[in-house]
């Protein structure tokens, strides 16, 4: 039995995936996101959650997604990756789920349309379930950071 994992679960069109939970701040509805010039477009821009500015990602667009309406079920994840905040817009953030980590494999090289490096592996829940498990250190390149960072300065 391998190590016991708290995962985020969320919807992006059809797919599940999941986050693990010690990397994820807060799940936000939607807010009001201010647009900021010359970033790559799956950066939406800014949020102010209660009082700290933070940049907004669209996963859909980050993964190369047809991009989506928001609806009543979607949802900003704000996670950590290293020292900088992101929020991530997601379709629906569903539920909390433990994974046994020996029942994650590693990815193909595309799952749902997405490349293989944004994804840490592909979780095997029950009998006809799978959860793509994100990697958030590909899903932002240090680069992308450092853009990011020049926002919020």
């Amino acid at each position: 039995m391998g190590e016991e994992l708290k995962v985020i679960v969320f919807g992006l069109g059809e797919e599940e995936y999941g986050i693990e939970v010690d990397k994820v701040r807060t799940i936000e509805r939607m807010l009001p996101i201010t647009r900021v010039p010359k970033v790559p477009s799956f950066i939406k821009g800014v949020i102010n959650l209660r009082g700290v500015v933070l940049p907004v990602i669209d996963l859909r667009g980050r993964f190369g997604l047809e991009e989506s309406v928001s609806t009543e079920n979607s949802r900003i994840i704000i996670v950590a990756v290293g020292d900088v905040e992101i929020g991530f817009i997601v379709d629906s953030a569903n539920d909390v789920i433990d994974i046994d980590s020996d029942n994650i494999e590693t990815p193909p090289e595309i799952v749902g349309g997405i490349r293989a490096k944004y994804l840490r592996g592909v979780a095997k829940i029950g009998e006809n379930r799978l959860l793509i498990m994100l990697n958030l250190a590909e899903v932002l390149k240090q680069k992308e950071i450092d853009q990011i960072l020049e926002i919020e300065g």
